[in-house]
């Protein structure tokens, strides 16, 4: 069975974005690249919540992506991409299916075909309801040498159900790593065998 993976960046002070929206602490350098290139090169699908969705759709076919990251732009590009919205009429980048209702049993149904992991990217509303419901097998979350002093908080509209959700599934920190010179990756999934859940 496929896994649901949450790929998400934060700040060393817990945000991921700034008091405005804004991205622009993000460490992006070739090093960061190659990372992301082997993290999304674990997937056949990516999946968006629509903010994160119309960012990356806005970027990724433009020449200006395709001219400085072509290997990501390629893959961005081609992969096949799922964008849950309810408010979005239709969803024009290519290979993406718009799902605006029965979010969790299509996921679910997802998981079941064979292929390779499903990745979350950024999306963190989303990566929060599908939190609450099980559905997400392993977080991996990459932690910026950055402090921003406020803030949107990562995962801010799950942190009620997070500990509850954490001890019931007996998560675990699976791996820490420092992946690329300032920055730290952070994979944390359940113990339980057999337990389908983040």
């Amino acid at each position: 069975m496929r896994k649901l993976i949450s790929f998400l960046m934060t700040t060393l002070d817990g945000y991921d974005e700034g008091p405005n929206h804004e991205l622009d602490w993000h460490n992006v350098n070739e090093e960061f690249n190659q990372f992301v290139l082997q993290q999304t090169g674990e997937a056949d699908l990516l999946v968006f919540g629509r903010v994160t969705y119309e960012m990356m759709a806005a970027y990724w076919p433009t020449p200006e992506a395709i001219e400085n990251d072509p290997a990501i732009a390629a893959l961005m590009n081609s992969l096949p991409k799922m964008v849950v919205s309810r408010t979005l009429d239709r969803a024009d980048w290519a290979n993406t299916r718009l799902v605006r209702d029965e979010v969790i049993a299509t996921l679910t149904e997802l998981k079941r075909q064979p292929g390779k992991d499903i990745t979350i990217l950024g999306s963190s509303n989303l990566t929060a309801s599908l939190l609450r419901s099980g559905l997400v097998n392993e977080l991996r979350v990459l932690v910026n040498p950055v402090v921003l002093g406020r803030g949107r908080p990562v995962l801010e509209t799950a942190r009620s159900d997070l500990s509850e959700a954490a001890e019931e599934q007996d998560v675990q920190l699976r791996q820490r790593s420092p992946v690329l010179r300032a920055s730290c990756l952070m994979s944390m999934r359940s113990r339980r065998v057999g337990v389908i859940t983040w």
